[in-house]
C-alpha cells in the first residue's frame, strides 16, 4: 500500500457531504477517490466536492467494491442494505466501516456478527461516541474513587427540532430499521453508557411516538439491570415540546458519587464528582472540564490504522458491539409492547 490510503464513499447524502467528508480531509493519508450513490447525480456532486474523476463515480455498489485501486469502503447506506455491503466487502477482500445503526433489525445483525467474526476483513462500525475522552476520564480517574458502582441515571433529552436537515431524509421518515430515531441516536447513548459501565442484561422499558415526522416512536423511559448487577434509569428523547436540552450521566457508589454532564448550556462538558460513603463524610466536590477530541475524525483515524496494519483486531467497534447496543433498542421496544414487562438483551 502506497502511502495514500484510497477509499470509496458509498451513499453521497448530507452526512456524507457535510461531516465526512471534511472530517477525512484532515487525515493526510486519506485520499476519496471514488463514489457511488443510488441516484448518480448526487454521487456526481459529491465527486466534484471531493475531488474524485467523474470516471470513479460508479453505477452500482458492487462497483465501487471491485475497484482494485480501492483500499476501503465508507458507507453511508441506509441501515437496511448494510447487510448488503458487508458481503461485498468479504466477496472482494475490501476493508469496511459503515455508518450506524448496524442494521435494520436484529437478524440482520446477527448475520454481519457471524460473517465478519469468520473473515480476516475489517469491519468496522461507525459509533463514534465510543471514542468520548470522557470514557477515559469516567472509568480510570473518578470511577475508582467513588467504591463500588451500584446503580445510575442516564438522561438524554430535548426538544423536537423541526428545522433539522435530517428530518427530509426518507429513510428516517420511514424507518425500515428497528426503533426509527431511537435507534439511530440511541445507540449512541449506549455506547457512552456500556463503554462506562458494561453490557447491559435486561430492560423494563416504555415507549411512545410524539411526532409523525419521526415514523416510529421517539421518546424512551426505561430501567436497566447491567450484567454486573448495577441497575439504574435511561431516559432518551428528543422529540418533546420547547425544553431545554439535558444530557447528564449520574453514577452513585458506595464511596461517592460523578456526574458527567455534556448539556449544551456549558462551555465544557464536565465530570464532577464526591467521595464519602455517609453524608456527614462527604467531601468538597471537585470538577473536571473535558476538552473533547473529534470523535469522528478518531474513528476514522483508528480505521486508517486498520487498514495500514490490515488487522481487524485494532478495530475499536466491532459487529458484536454494535449489535449489543441495537439490542438493548430492541428489548426496550418489546418490553413496551408487553407494558414495560421486563425483557433480555439478546445476544448474536
Amino acid at each position: 500500500m502506497s502511502d495514500k490510503i484510497n477509499f470509496a464513499v458509498v451513499g453521497t447524502g448530507i452526512f456524507a457531504t457535510d461531516t465526512h467528508l471534511p472530517t477525512i480531509q484532515k487525515i493526510p493519508e486519506l485520499n476519496p477517490a471514488a463514489a457511488y450513490n443510488r441516484t448518480k447525480s448526487k454521487a456526481e456532486q459529491f465527486a466534484t466536492k471531493a475531488g474524485i474523476p467523474q470516471d470513479k463515480v460508479y453505477d452500482t455498489l458492487e462497483e465501487a467494491f471491485q475497484d482494485k485501486t480501492i483500499d476501503f469502503v465508507d458507507a453511508l447506506l441506509p441501515v437496511q442494505f448494510n447487510l448488503d455491503a458487508v458481503k461485498l466487502a468479504i466477496e472482494h477482500n475490501k476493508p469496511l466501516a459503515f455508518e450506524k445503526p448496524i442494521a435494520a433489525n436484529l437478524t440482520q445483525a446477527k448475520e454481519i456478527v457471524q460473517l465478519s467474526e469468520k473473515t480476516e476483513v475489517p469491519i468496522m462500525i461507525l459509533e463514534n461516541w465510543t471514542y468520548l475522552s470522557a470514557i477515559d476520564i469516567l472509568k480510570n480517574q473518578v470511577l475508582p474513587k467513588i467504591g463500588e458502582v451500584v446503580a445510575f441515571t442516564y438522561n438524554a433529552t430535548g426538544p423536537f427540532h423541526d428545522t433539522s436537515k435530517y428530518l427530509a431524509t426518507g429513510w428516517r421518515q420511514k424507518p425500515e430499521h428497528i426503533g426509527g430515531f431511537l435507534s439511530d441516536g440511541g445507540v449512541h447513548q449506549l455506547a457512552l453508557l456500556t463503554e462506562v459501565l458494561g453490557e447491559v442484561e435486561s430492560v423494563s422499558g416504555l415507549t411512545k411516538q410524539l411526532r409523525e415526522q419521526s415514523g416510529a416512536d421517539d421518546i424512551l423511559f426505561s430501567t436497566f439491570k447491567l450484567k454486573s448487577g448495577v441497575i439504574g434509569t435511561f431516559t432518551y428523547g428528543s422529540a418533546f415540546g420547547a425544553t431545554d436540552k439535558s444530557t447528564s450521566f449520574t453514577i452513585f457508589g458506595t464511596e461517592g458519587s460523578a456526574v458527567y454532564d455534556w448539556s449544551p448550556s456549558l462551555s465544557k462538558p464536565t465530570v464532577t464528582y464526591q467521595t464519602g460513603s455517609t453524608s456527614s463524610t462527604a467531601s468538597a466536590k471537585s470538577s473536571i472540564e473535558i476538552d473533547e477530541i473529534n470523535t469522528i475524525e478518531a474513528e476514522f483515524k483508528n480505521f486508517r490504522d486498520v487498514v495500514k496494519a490490515n488487522d481487524k483486531k485494532l478495530v475499536k467497534v466491532t459487529p458484536r458491539k454494535a449489535f449489543h447496543h441495537l439490542a438493548i433498542v430492541a428489548a426496550a421496544l418489546e418490553s413496551s409492547k408487553k407494558n414495560g414487562t421486563s425483557v433480555n438483551v439478546e445476544i448474536p
